[in-house]
């Protein structure tokens, strides 16, 4: 399995625009899913051209929750893809472009090893893959709480990764089981998290490649 992050608050390198938001790309046994759409289209679409991505080759696109650094790029995606199945929480709603639009309000296996939370406190989902080391566990902004995601996705296996926004998430001890985090985005306390478990941290980052 690959991500890669291609909307955030830092960049790995000048040719690609850094941006409050966050979206990723995750590739996995031949499907390509969009995670998140980042605040702005125009930003997201230059950084998919200079990581040589086409925005037409999704196959899903997941919306964690929809507030504007979430969803900001989803239009300019669905002006040129519009065969990508969209997974939704089941308070997004109104597009109006043909692609079929499911949403979850409960934790639903969505594919073979791929499977969300569903909407947690009416507010948003995330993403779990699960891979030969366990579930890697991808979260827009933690709004639900950390905590909640974790024993949601649990549901479906052990957690071995959390990629994504952690938002204000101080309960540290939720992730002493985690092997890795890459804390992205609108999380404010990288710091304290990489003070205490630096062997778990990984780098964001648009542009930067996770392989598991």
């Amino acid at each position: 399995m690959k991500i890669t992050i291609v909307y955030d608050n830092t960049t790995t390198n000048d040719e690609l625009i850094a941006d409050w938001g966050f979206a990723c790309i995750i590739d996995y046994k031949g499907r390509r899913i969009l995670f998140d759409t980042g605040g702005n289209g125009k930003i997201l679409l230059e950084n998919l051209m200079n990581l040589s991505i086409d925005p037409s080759s999704f196959d899903d696109i997941v919306i964690s929750h929809p507030d504007f650094d979430h969803i900001g790029g989803l239009s300019h995606i669905l002006n040129l893809n519009q065969t990508a199945v969209i997974h939704n929480p089941i308070s997004f709603r109104g597009i109006k472009y043909p692609n079929k639009v499911i949403h979850y309000d409960v934790p639903t296996k969505i594919y073979e090893n791929i499977f969300t939370t569903g909407e947690l406190g009416n507010r948003e989902q995330s993403l779990g893959i699960k891979t030969e080391k366990g579930i890697v566990l991808v979260i827009g902004c933690s709004h639900p709480g950390l905590g909640e995601i974790i024993s949601t996705m649990e549901e479906f296996g052990e957690i071995y990764m959390i990629v994504g926004g952690l938002h204000g998430f101080n309960k540290y001890e939720v992730i002493e089981n985690i092997d890795k985090i890459c804390a992205t985005h609108c999380t404010k306390n990288i710091e304290p998290i990489k003070n205490l478990y630096p062997q778990k941290i990984i780098s964001g980052g648009v542009g930067k490649i996770i392989i598991v």
